[in-house]
């Protein structure tokens, strides 16, 4: 296979400075909605990049599970290795790609953890095998095989089976607050659309990038 020539021209949509909305947490519910409406494959499934304290990257899928005035929530182990980055180094990146509308969503900011009473709600929220995986699992860590954390699994579902799975004080969610949000709209000869935001003094300013 020549990996070289594989190339998709996009012309689906167009996106104008005057097309997009004021504040960019608007614009993404906007997108969003029309991912949903595409029936894209889990429209909120985003890359998370974030960095060592010694300035090595790393990144990895996860879900976006809420949208609010001051930016992105996600949920996840504070002792894995994105929660010890993170620690060490407050800041991070997501992207968000949704092939068949041609369209993806960078966002740089900073991140912090949201409040325990707001963790534990959603963390009751999820189905009752979720809860007691994300308090079995060392996320991250090495582990001698699978069949002892699939026993740990099975002991835990049985204990708490009749009873409130206790809520892990390592794990919860966390807020990436943008400072930067890009808007991709995919063109044809790679004269792609990119719409920036930046904030500015508690301002957002609007540019366009070249592709």
């Amino acid at each position: 296979m020549d990996i070289s020539k594989m190339r998709k021209d996009y012309k689906m949509e167009t996106l104008r400075e005057g097309d997009v909305k004021a504040d960019p947490l608007d614009q993404f519910r906007l997108w969003f909605e029309e991912a949903l409406k595409a029936e894209v494959p889990e429209p909120n499934a985003m890359t998370l990049a974030t960095c060592s304290a010694n300035a090595k990257p790393s990144a990895r899928i996860v879900l976006l599970k809420g949208v609010i005035e001051s930016g992105f929530i996600f949920f996840t182990n504070y002792d894995s290795r994105k929660g010890i980055e993170i620690a060490s180094n407050p800041l991070a990146s997501l992207v968000f790609l949704w092939h068949e509308l041609e369209r993806q969503v960078r966002v740089d900011g900073a991140i912090e953890k949201i409040s325990r009473e707001e963790s534990a709600s959603y963390f009751y929220s999820r189905p009752f095998q979720s809860q007691v995986s994300a308090l079995v699992s060392p996320q991250s860590k090495v582990i001698q095989g699978k069949d002892a954390l699939e026993q740990l699994h099975a002991e835990k579902t049985a204990l708490y089976s009749n009873n409130t799975v206790p809520f892990p004080e390592n794990w919860g969610g966390y807020l990436v607050k943008p400072e930067v949000i890009e808007f991709w709209q995919g063109r044809s000869s790679r004269f792609h659309d990119r719409i920036c935001y930046k904030r500015e003094f508690g301002n957002w300013k609007i540019e366009r990038l070249a592709p």
